[in-house]
C-alpha cells in the first residue's frame, strides 16, 4: 500500500466512519469523503483531523446520489461503505420500514455499482451484529459466528426500530455478499456490536446515547438487557486490517465482550458514583453467545472495556453538562 493510495470512505463525519478516516489519514492514505452536506459545521471536525489539509476531500453526496458516489469513488484503489441510518431508540415502534430498508438496500447497490464502474480493488462494507443475532434457530449453547445471520421473518416480528435497522441490515449485507459472488472488487463485511466510545463529531451517536442515558436520565426502571459491545477505535482498526490483509474475504463479526445492563451500571457506578442511575434493574430471559474468532485470527485486538467507558463517558461530559444525584 503506497502512501498516495486513495480510498472513499462513505458518510465521512458519522461516529465510525470519523475514526476510519481519522485513521487512514494518520497511515498516509489519501481520502475521499462523502457527506450530504461538506460545508455543514457538523462535518467541520474532519477538516481539524491531522493530514486533512493535504489529504482529506470532501463530496456532496447522500446514498440515493449515484452520480455523486460515482464522483467520490473515482480514482480509488479502495472503498469503505460506512453510511447508515441508525435507529436512535432501540425498542421504539417503527413508523416507516423504508426509514432504514431503502437507505441500506438502494444505497448499498448504489455504492457497489459506482466502485464497479470505478474499478475499485477492495471494499469493506459495514454491517451489524444485528444482521447475526436476529436468529432463534441458531443452537442456544453454540457461539454465534460468521455462519449465523438474522432471520428476516423475525425481524419484522420485532415491531420495533431496531428490528427494523437488523433487517435492513441483514438485507444490505446479503446484498453486498451476492455482489462479491459475481463480480470485482473483492467485497469484506464487517459487522460491528453496539459502539461505544469517544466521539470526534459534535452529536452524539445513537450507541453512546443508550450508555449516557444509564448515567443521567436516572430512570425508573430499565430491563437487564444483554449486550455485546466494541470500541469504536477498534472498530476502525478491525475495518482497515480487513482492508489491507489479502486473505481477508467473506464477513467478520467485531465485537470485544458481552455484558449486561447490571453489570455495565455496576461498573459506571463504581467509576462515577454520583450520577442518576436506574432506579431498578429488571431481570429479562436474554443470553447472547457471539465470537470474534475469525476477526482475531487475522491479526485483531481489542482494548480493555474499562477503557472504553472512562473514554466515552469523560468525552461526552466535556460536551454536554450531566446533573450529579
Amino acid at each position: 500500500m503506497g502512501e498516495k493510495e486513495t480510498v472513499c470512505v462513505t458518510g465521512a463525519g458519522g461516529f465510525v466512519a470519523s475514526w476510519v478516516t481519522k485513521l487512514l489519514l494518520s497511515e498516509g492514505y489519501k481520502v475521499h469523503g462523502t457527506a450530504r452536506d461538506p460545508c455543514n459545521e457538523k462535518n467541520g471536525h474532519l477538516k481539524k483531523l491531522v493530514n486533512a489539509s493535504e489529504n482529506l476531500q470532501l463530496f456532496k453526496a447522500d446514498l440515493f446520489d449515484f452520480e455523486g458516489l460515482c464522483a467520490a469513488i473515482s480514482g480509488c484503489s479502495g472503498v469503505f461503505h460506512v453510511a447508515s441510518s441508525v435507529p436512535s431508540d432501540e425498542n421504539s415502534v417503527f413508523h416507516d420500514e423504508g426509514e432504514f430498508i431503502e437507505p441500506a438496500l438502494r444505497g448499498t447497490r448504489n455504492v457497489l455499482d459506482a466502485c464497479i464502474k470505478a474499478k475499485v480493488k477492495r471494499v469493506v462494507v459495514v454491517s451489524s451484529a444485528g444482521a447475526v443475532v436476529y436468529n432463534p434457530k441458531w443452537p442456544k449453547d453454540q457461539p454465534m459466528d460468521e455462519e449465523c445471520r438474522s432471520d428476516p421473518e423475525y425481524c419484522k416480528r420485532a415491531k420495533t426500530n431496531f428490528g427494523n435497522y437488523c433487517l435492513a441490515k441483514t438485507m444490505a449485507e446479503t446484498e453486498a455478499l451476492e455482489y462479491a459472488k459475481k463480480s470485482e472488487p473483492r467485497i469484506i463485511t464487517v459487522c460491528p456490536s453496539f459502539v461505544f466510545g469517544p466521539m470526534l463529531q459534535s452529536t452524539v451517536n445513537s450507541s453512546n446515547l443508550v450508555l449516557m442515558s444509564l448515567l443521567k436520565d436516572g430512570l425508573e426502571s430499565v430491563e437487564n438487557r444483554v449486550r455485546p459491545v466494541v470500541d469504536v477505535r477498534d472498530v476502525a482498526e478491525a475495518l482497515l486490517l480487513a482492508y489491507k490483509k489479502p486473505e481477508a474475504g467473506g464477513r467478520y463479526i467485531c465485537t470485544s465482550y458481552v455484558i449486561n445492563v447490571q453489570s455495565l451500571v455496576k461498573m459506571l457506578k463504581g467509576l462515577y458514583p454520583n450520577y442518576n442511575y436506574p432506579k431498578r434493574i429488571i431481570e429479562v430471559n436474554e443470553d447472547i453467545k457471539i465470537t470474534s474468532e475469525k476477526l482475531q485470527k487475522l491479526g485483531w485486538k481489542y482494548r480493555p472495556l474499562e477503557e472504553t467507558i472512562v473514554d466515552a463517558v469523560n468525552d461526552y461530559t466535556k460536551k454536554v453538562e450531566i446533573k450529579t444525584s
